[in-house]
């Protein structure tokens, strides 16, 4: 397995840029790592923030916001309980007041479908779509949100749930990855960000 990208994406994985071949490529029990700083991270909108610290996802969303915040993330790719190849990427934010995790795992569920799931607990999946843009960067998009309760899934209605976009690149000037997240809500509009650069090894 030489990664689940690569698998969903097919002969458009040669597409992207070789920097982000190598970052996506991660095979079963490889664990990759990198420190950065994000330019801005957490929830951008002073009124929404009680209502992001109130949502009950352990090692998800959170109401901390800043600029300038040093993270890390670690990547690990495994199988899951079923044998199904993923990746759990943990995202450690430092904020000058607290220490914040943001986790999800992305799993292979079927032939060219990923599934990402959110926090500790995994509660909270959406579908994940990939699109290689023309400077060879990666585009991720979520969608059909649903929580899992138990053996229970509930969808969430599309004025309910959010969806997210996530693009990485690679910066030549910089000789650093890039990453440019948001969620965004329906009615409330943006709840949550990241964007920053970091630097990113394998082993």
């Amino acid at each position: 397995m030489s990664g689940i990208y690569r698998e969903v994406l097919g002969s458009a994985f040669d597409r992207l840029r070789p920097e982000l071949r190598d970052y996506f490529s991660l095979p079963v029990g490889a664990v990759g790592t990198g420190t950065g700083t994000f330019a801005r991270a957490g929830c951008p909108r002073p009124a929404l923030r009680p209502l992001m610290r109130a949502v009950p996802l352990r090692g998800a969303f959170f109401g901390d916001y800043g600029e300038q915040v040093p993270f890390s993330i670690e990547n690990r790719a495994h199988r899951d309980a079923a044998g199904r190849p993923a990746l759990t990427a943990v995202r450690t934010f430092r904020f000058p007041s607290a220490t914040r995790i943001f986790e999800d795992t992305t799993t292979l569920v079927a032939p060219g479908r990923l599934q990402d799931a959110l926090g500790t607990g995994r509660r909270l999946v959406t579908g994940l779509a990939l699109s290689p843009r023309a400077d060879g960067a990666l585009v991720m998009d979520s969608f059909g949100a649903a929580l899992h309760l138990g053996p229970v899934r509930v969808p969430l209605p599309g004025p309910v749930g959010a969806s997210a976009r996530v693009v990485q690149w690679w910066d030549a000037a910089s000789g650093r990855f890039r990453i440019s997240a948001e969620v965004r809500q329906r009615q409330l509009g943006t709840v949550f960000v990241y964007d920053g650069a970091f630097d990113y090894a394998v082993g």
